[in-house]
């Protein structure tokens, strides 16, 4: 992606670089392990990476994903009147079954990301409360279908040149042998295969999985005691919640604070014919963070991280525009987000811890 722009909230050196794209490979990778790789001491690694937490630059966390429990995923543009927009995008922010939320459209548009839990939960907010509220002036909820790019802690590659390739390598196995556990599978073949395929949760599991949504780097011990079992307990429902793919983990990124500061959502009509080769295209350039083909007019989203503008324009008309069966093309700059991977942005871009849920009674340890 070029020479790195780095803002001055967040000077960013070499080892920050290298440090972000090991823990894309390896998100619950031990700090010795992942200093040895580097050639750095456990100690600097936990330092640095404690402050690119601390100044809100990365949270490893981990991501729900709605298929394994039979649930859906939708993408929702709110056409609003220009002073109703932030309150309309903070109302959405603070619903847990809306992962994230963006201002787009030059602050017109508010675009998030749902995930109910149930039917009766969706179609009270798209057919009931969104429709009756007062800013709204138009909705438009398309269903994802297919995801290309999505699912992945390391599917935006732009500091993959900041590792040689031994350590990629070697970071890459740490980060396998972490799944393997579960025999965790990523990606575009873990969603085609739940796609047939329903998951029943544990009595424990959601507690568990509400401390990794917070902390994806959360110890065995802090787990189990969040869910109340043993450890051992704990270790194997978190391997086997990977396994299953009911959780990936990821590293969230605040991208203005790493000097990207044009993101904008892509909004494609391909022809049908063409569109699955039209997503593998797209899963194939690291400007590329989420791809997936979904209902509506439009079939084909990506959501995308440049540099600045003329990258931006470079990468839509020169990239994106040429790939064969796109008709139509819209570019929806993102003003900022909102919301993030279940966590609040900061005026500042600055990533915030997500709310803890609601205290519930500690059950009784068992193994």
């Amino acid at each position: 992606m070029g020479a790195h722009v780095v803002l001055e909230s967040a000077s960013l050196d070499d080892v920050d670089r290298a440090l972000i794209r090991a823990l894309q490979l390896a998100p619950r990778g031990a700090f010795s392990a992942i200093g040895e790789v580097l050639g750095l001491s456990e100690q600097t690694i936990a330092r640095r990476y404690r402050r690119l937490c601390r100044e809100g630059v990365l949270r490893v966390v981990a991501v729900v994903n709605p298929e394994a429990l039979g649930q859906s995923s939708w993408m929702v543009r709110v056409r609003c009147r220009p002073d109703g927009t932030i309150a309309i995008a903070s109302a959405l922010a603070r619903r847990d079954d809306v992962g994230w939320v963006a201002l787009a459209a030059g602050g017109s548009e508010v675009v998030c990301a749902v995930r109910s839990r149930s039917r009766e939960q969706r179609e009270d907010l798209l057919l009931q409360r969104l429709p009756r509220t007062a800013p709204v002036l138009g909705i438009a909820a398309s269903v994802l279908l297919h995801w290309f790019v999505g699912g992945r802690a390391d599917d935006w590659s732009g500091y993959s040149a900041d590792l040689t390739g031994e350590q990629t390598r070697r970071l890459a196995a740490i980060g396998a042998d972490l799944a393997s556990a579960g025999g965790d599978e990523r990606g575009e073949a873990a969603h085609q295969r739940l796609a047939a395929e329903m998951v029943r949760l544990e009595p424990e599991d959601q507690p568990l999985i509400d401390l990794l949504i917070r902390s994806g780097r959360a110890s065995y011990a802090d787990l189990a005691a969040a869910a109340g079992v043993s450890q051992g307990r704990a270790t194997r429902r978190l391997a086997a919640l990977l396994r299953v793919g009911v959780i990936y983990l990821d590293v969230d990124l605040s991208a203005p604070l790493l000097g990207y500061s044009a993101q904008a959502n892509l909004w494609l009509t391909v022809t049908p014919s063409e569109l699955h080769a039209a997503g593998t295209a797209l899963r194939a350039h690291p400007e590329v963070a989420f791809a997936a083909a979904i209902s509506g007019p439009q079939n084909l989203t990506a959501s995308v991280t440049c540099r600045d503008l003329d990258h931006l324009y470079q990468f839509a008309t020169q990239r994106v525009g040429t790939v064969p069966g796109v008709q139509a093309l819209e570019i929806s700059p993102v003003l900022r987000h909102v919301k993030q991977s279940g966590a609040i942005i900061s005026g500042e871009h600055r990533l915030m811890d997500a709310p803890a849920p609601p205290r519930t009674q500690t059950r009784r340890t068992r193994g």
